[in-house]
């Protein structure tokens, strides 16, 4: 097998592994429900998956279900189930549409009754009901995501902007109980962090978000101001939460792959916080470190690192992280590194990622195409497109968060 067809091999393996068909079943095995309705609201990149998997297990003891995910992510009809597409990363008005479906439908429940909430990563966007206009909750969703803000200094702020985030969907739901299946795709999996923990007692205050504010220069309305100082729930008891899945598991499916392929692994970490740019160039400096090795040798980086956008190009964090390896590959027999969002999609563009190796930097400068320049524009799709660096799964129906990949392959 060539250097590429490890790449997609292990890409495939990983993700497999990482489905959210599995960790909803085992979360729902021996569960008894009281006596009551079911309802089930699903919300995320991987709503659909999880509430197909759910439809499955309970079939028609579910009584109606919401479903909201991303655009081009459902995947078919689930019977007694509404399905719902959206707007990701910043909320548009079906991401409203839907979060009020969801409200409706646990309007005026019974406290035997039970809400079965299924959420994932980018229920941030896609469960909103905001409690300004649509118009300045994308304003203030893109500043931050143009700052480079992290996601939890995200969610802080977002989540007082709502009227279902920080534990204030559980609150509509009284007196039913939640029983809320989590797949995790932030770091260190903190509740009340994962799509701004609509179910979950809020643990940052008004202080922190307002200092998030101060700290990247956010221009707020006084009617966002005034919602940022205004408190969210600190106890919920009509809750019980079950975390599945994480970025953990991703990188330990990777690792495992790579070892299947006869490659030494070592997990870096599983816990990556950085630019995009350095974590590419890091994995760069580890393959001059090792280029005279006589093994091959995989090491593995799993989280979420960030972009600031300098240009106006087209592309995503993996996409730039892949790439700015390239210089540093260069040359280098036998080294790529990769890396993909395990929800399929980079940033707003169709690809999972990037992939480059030890040509890519000498197959765009033919191309009239300088990579310094491409970053500087944060155009990576577009270079990566030219050289066949582009990665391409289609949506997943997972979210883990995102892992990179630096192989070394000897024969």
């Amino acid at each position: 097998m060539s250097l590429r067809e490890d790449a997609d091999k292990i890409i495939a393996e990983a993700i497999h592994k990482v489905l959210p068909d599995e960790a909803v079943k085992q979360a729902l095995q021996g569960k008894k429900f009281d006596s009551g309705k079911i309802y089930v609201a699903a919300a995320g990149k991987a709503a659909w998956q999880m509430a197909k998997a759910a439809s499955g297990i309970l079939g028609n003891k579910i009584d109606r279900g919401v479903v909201i995910t991303k655009y081009d992510h459902v995947k078919g009809e689930i019977d007694n189930m509404v399905c719902y597409e959206a707007g990701h990363p910043v909320p548009d008005e079906n991401s409203f549409i839907g979060t009020q479906a969801v409200l409706d439908l646990v309007k005026d429940l019974k406290a035997e009754d039970t809400v079965l909430f299924l959420l994932s990563g980018g229920g941030s966007a896609l469960f909103e009901k905001p409690l300004i206009s649509g118009e300045k909750l994308a304003d203030i969703t893109s500043q931050l995501l143009a700052c480079g803000a992290d996601i939890v200094e995200m969610n802080t702020v977002r989540k007082r902007l709502s009227d279902v985030k920080g534990g204030k969907f559980a609150k509509h739901c009284e007196p039913a109980h939640i029983y809320s299946i989590v797949l995790s795709d932030i770091l260190g999996d903190p509740l009340d962090m994962i799509a701004s923990g609509p179910a979950c007692p809020d643990t940052s205050d008004c202080e922190a978000a307002m200092s998030i504010a101060r700290k990247y220069n956010l221009k707020l309305s006084r009617e966002a101001e005034e919602c940022l100082r205004t408190e969210t729930p600190k106890e919920l008891h009509n809750v019980e939460t079950q975390i599945t899945g994480s970025v953990k598991n991703l990188c330990l499916a990777a690792a495992q792959s790579c070892e299947n392929l006869g490659y030494e692994t070592v997990i870096l970490t599983d816990q990556l916080v950085c630019e995009a740019r350095e974590a590419g160039s890091f994995l760069a400096s580890i393959a001059k470190s090792h280029a005279d090795s006589t093994k091959s040798i995989a090491f593995i980086a799993g989280g979420e690192t960030v972009v600031h956008l300098t240009g106006t190009g087209k592309g995503g964090r993996n996409q730039e992280l892949a790439l700015s390896a390239a210089p540093g590959i260069a040359d280098l027999p036998e080294t790529a590194v990769f890396s993909i969002g395990s929800d399929g999609t980079d940033g707003p563009t169709d690809a999972a990622g990037g992939y480059c190796d030890g040509s890519t930097k000498e197959q765009l400068a033919k191309q009239g195409i300088d990579i310094y320049e491409v970053l500087k524009q944060n155009d990576a799709y577009n270079a990566l497109k030219q050289c066949g660096g582009l990665i391409t799964t289609g949506a997943t129906g997972t979210n883990v968060n995102d892992v990179a990949v630096l192989l070394i392959k000897r024969a």
